[in-house]
């Protein structure tokens, strides 16, 4: 009996092996595709800055109650692409009909790659520029250059930062 159940087990073995052994098989490929464009995004921690009033002869460089304000500038492009972070400012500081030019407001900065520079109403001014992606943080300080030339009032003006990747 011991045999006869040996050899039913040794012929189901071979009769399962020799199924596999004939087994069918099909692939499929499959082909996966992305698609990544160019993105910017711009975060400034504050989209005011003001400037208390001041004696020239103590304060010759009124600096923002809000400095430094934070800034983040997030790019994805090509690895060899340069990224850049500008600013341009609508006017001069305006306060009814008198003005304060605008190239008495200027930056500092802080960070990998940001710059500091002086506001312009005509020309872009360069406040960064990187090479390729990435997700780069800094500083700007702002200062108004004091004088006892501005007339009385308040002034104000906007300024657009733009940052580019291409």
């Amino acid at each position: 009996m011991r045999g006869l159940l040996l050899a039913a087990v040794t012929c189901i073995t071979i009769l399962i092996g020799a199924a596999a052994a004939s087994a069918d098989v099909d692939t499929e490929i499959l082909t996966i595709n992305a698609t990544v464009n160019s993105q910017a995004k711009l975060t400034l921690s504050s989209t005011t800055v003001n400037f208390a009033s001041a004696n020239p002869d103590t304060t010759p460089s009124i600096p923002a109650d809000e400095n430094p304000v934070s800034v983040t500038a997030k790019a994805r492009t090509g690895s060899a692409s340069t990224v850049t972070l500008t600013v341009l400012a609508a006017g001069d500081l305006l306060s009814g009909g008198d003005t304060i030019a605008i190239n008495n407001v200027s930056w500092t900065a802080s960070g990998a790659g940001f710059v500091g520079g002086i506001m312009d109403k005509t020309i872009a001014q360069s406040a960064g520029s990187w090479t390729g992606s990435g997700n780069r943080s800094g500083a700007f300080s702002y200062f108004l250059a004091n004088s006892w030339d501005y007339p009385t009032g308040s002034y104000m003006q906007s300024a657009t930062y733009t940052l580019t990747a291409p």
